[in-house]
């Protein structure tokens, strides 16, 4: 259940994202529902190889590579679906750390602490 709600929070900071960003394009919930679900998956699955694979980038950057690795995956996945479109770079980059952001505080109010 825990995870269901997860997801649909993360799509609703993804829904919220065109209205802060203008270069980000959602068409719908569905759209959302979607593309935080490919996010998921991206960030499972092939985030962990890119930044292995890139180590000594990141410790040469201190870590702020990481940011641009987000920021490819966001914009990897809104080349690779149709309903989820980022305008370049800059707008993956800042809407990858606003969506982490905006996850995060949506996470922590809703489902507050997980020790109980």
């Amino acid at each position: 259940m825990r995870l269901l709600v997860v997801w649909i929070i993360n799509a609703v900071a993804l829904f919220v994202l065109p209205y802060i960003i203008p270069s980000i394009h959602i068409k719908s919930f569905g759209s959302a529902m979607l593309a935080a679900l490919v996010l998921g998956l991206v960030n499972t699955l092939i985030r962990p190889i890119l930044v292995i694979l890139t180590l000594p980038v990141t410790l040469l950057t201190l870590g702020l590579f990481i940011f641009v690795i987000n920021a490819l995956l966001f914009l990897f996945v809104g080349n690779l679906l149709s309903g989820f479109t980022v305008g370049g770079f800059w707008a993956a980059l800042l809407g990858s750390i606003l969506y982490s952001v905006i996850s995060w505080l949506l996470a922590s109010l809703l489902l507050g602490n997980r020790d109980d």
